[in-house]
């Protein structure tokens, strides 16, 4: 579902920031190479990705979801010079795109990748993160929030993709969907949770805002 016209899309996109070169070469291999592209954040979505990160200037990140690593990359522009981000992504096929634009940036001695279950490997995270990214499996987005709150420091910023899911947040839910329906207690969850502030932007599929009180 579309949610502005493709001609405002495109005015939007044309009055932000432009991608960095090397993520304007990723977003080619990975349409050229991977299957789902559309799963890439985007020149928009990655500069919006990239502004919170410098408005936070976070010393730790930790991405849920990886891809082909274009997020990562956005998130990466604010770290602090001593920081780090963690990155997780079940897909080991992916690993090798995501090892080669990460070694080509800026950030490679500041990213370290993770392949496997990010319900498993988040608790051995040795962190207090300051800026979480979720973007994998919906169907663990809640499993994911109640084990990354008490990770994050106070006044860290979880932001959470795809939580308009093409519109079907709206919609009567089939009775074959498993997805919509927890992405429907996600977003009540992360709006009502005392320990947390939550405003929800209808950027591209949907972005939300949390801040850890």
């Amino acid at each position: 579902m579309h949610f502005i016209s493709d001609k405002l899309e495109q005015y939007v996109a044309d009055h932000s920031q432009l991608e960095p070169e090397l993520l304007v070469k990723l977003s080619k291999e990975t349409h050229q190479k991977v299957l789902q592209p559309r799963m890439l954040s985007g020149h928009f979505q990655g500069r919006v990705l990239s502004m919170l990160s410098k408005i936070i200037n976070p010393k730790h990140i930790l991405e849920i979801g990886t891809y082909t690593g274009y997020a990562a990359l956005c998130l990466a522009e604010g770290l602090q010079k001593d920081g780090t981000l963690d990155t997780i992504d079940i897909n080991e096929e992916l690993e090798e795109i995501q090892q080669k634009y990460f070694e080509l940036s800026e950030y490679s001695e500041q990213i370290f990748q993770h392949i496997g279950d990010a319900i498993e490997i988040i608790p051995t995270l040795n962190k207090k993160f300051d800026l979480v990214f979720i973007d994998a499996d919906k169907e663990n987005y809640i499993n994911y929030f109640h084990l990354i709150v008490p990770m994050m420091n106070k006044g860290g910023i979880i932001l959470s993709d795809n939580v308009l899911w093409s519109g079907k947040v709206l919609q009567e839910v089939k009775h074959n969907d498993k997805t919509t329906p927890i992405l429907l207690e996600y977003n009540k969850i992360i709006n009502e949770d005392p320990r947390v502030e939550t405003v929800l932007l209808p950027i591209r599929d949907g972005l939300t805002v949390t801040r850890v009180l």
